[in-house]
């Protein structure tokens, strides 16, 4: 592969960050999910603790943050009182772009398919997968307790389409945002990082 930019959307417990971070292995690029979120605490002065809650999810105090903004409307510029869940993610946005001009990489999450969607060496892929796989996946890797978990995979899907329709007007999972959908529970972890890494040769070679 040659130039080329990876972004991987995925369900909670589809198993997208290992797949991500098996294909950078294999491609001999960088790897970005959570370190995204360490740059970007440097970047913007928040805590790294806040962002990584904050990252990928709205929540309720975006009411807030609106009725906030709308508070101030008219006193200042939009920067002066910009909602924190806005600047949190317009500083990703910075990181990321600044990312992939270093080269080729594979990025998870944090709306990079949208972030990233005028530049032609961009490889965008879903990752998705039946509860039951998800349940698993997330057992094994120790995420969420046995008696709510299925509650809280759904919470956390529903938390990043909302974060993703808000920023981008767009719908999380739409096969029409993506290049490749794939579902793990059928094809396995390994077997979608081959796929993802045939799709990246098969792609035809652009110009920006």
């Amino acid at each position: 592969m040659q130039g080329k930019i990876i972004t991987i959307s995925r369900q909670c417990g589809s198993g997208g960050h290992s797949i991500g971070s098996e294909l950078a292995k294999r491609l001999d690029v960088p790897f970005y999910d959570k370190e995204i979120i360490e740059m970007a605490a440097k970047e913007s002065g928040f805590h790294q603790e806040f962002i990584e809650q904050q990252g990928e999810h709205m929540n309720g105090s975006l009411l807030f943050n609106i009725a906030r903004h709308v508070a101030y409307a008219g006193r200042g510029s939009y920067a002066d009182y910009q909602p924190l869940q806005d600047q949190l993610y317009f500083t990703q946005v910075k990181v990321i772009k600044e990312l992939v001009e270093k080269g080729p990489s594979v990025i998870v999450g944090r709306c990079a398919d949208y972030i990233l969607r005028d530049r032609k060496d961009v490889l965008n892929v879903f990752i998705h997968a039946d509860m039951a796989f998800k349940k698993k996946h997330c057992m094994e890797r120790g995420q969420f307790s046995e008696e709510n978990m299925e509650d809280m995979i759904r919470r956390r899907d529903k938390l990043r389409a909302e974060h993703y329709r808000y920023y981008t007007d767009r719908k999380w999972g739409d096969s029409i945002n993506y290049h490749l959908c794939l579902d793990s529970g059928v094809f396995g972890i390994e077997k979608c990082v081959s796929m993802v890494e045939d799709a990246c040769k098969g792609m035809h070679p652009v110009s920006q």
